[in-house]
């Protein structure tokens, strides 16, 4: 029985603010894993897309106007390949140590949505739905893994 093609996809956003620049020694052990935690996730069941820029990844990207915030957005299968690349190997040592690097922050700097497959996610995409999520909590326009929904239509 062959599996018919994806019709949705979830994206993911998470955002974070640094504690100190990226080329400081606060955030060595951070940069330094970046590039084979993403080889990680680019090899991980249920990848399909993140966002990256000239330099193999987001951190030079800008989000919200603010030099201090760093992007990461991605799309999967569903969510069950997300949450099965966040919580096991290097990505969950990273995850255990992110207030070492980012400031904790009160709103939302997670969101998920569903787009059709094959679609990439702008950054100003994913900065409305986080402002969404922030101001209506989980909907179907943006929700949290705690609080997901299932694709519409």
């Amino acid at each position: 029985m062959t599996q018919s093609p994806a019709v949705h996809e979830l994206a993911q956003v998470n955002i974070a603010r640094l504690k100190a620049p990226l080329d400081s020694a606060r955030l060595k052990d951070f940069v330094e894993a970046l590039d084979p935690v993403n080889a990680v996730a680019d090899a991980a069941d249920g990848f399909v897309w993140r966002l990256r820029s000239e330099s193999g990844n987001a951190t030079d990207v800008p989000v919200f106007g603010d030099d201090w915030l760093i992007v990461n957005m991605s799309t999967w299968r569903d969510t069950n390949a997300l949450t099965a690349f966040m919580y096991q190997g290097q990505h969950r040592e990273l995850l255990a140590r992110r207030r070492e690097w980012f400031e904790r922050l009160d709103e939302a700097v997670t969101a998920l949505w569903w787009v059709p497959a094959g679609h990439r996610p702008t950054v100003r995409e994913a900065e409305d739905r986080l402002l969404h999520l922030r101001e209506h909590g989980p909907t179907a326009h943006a929700f949290t893994l705690r609080t997901s929904f299932p694709p519409q239509g």
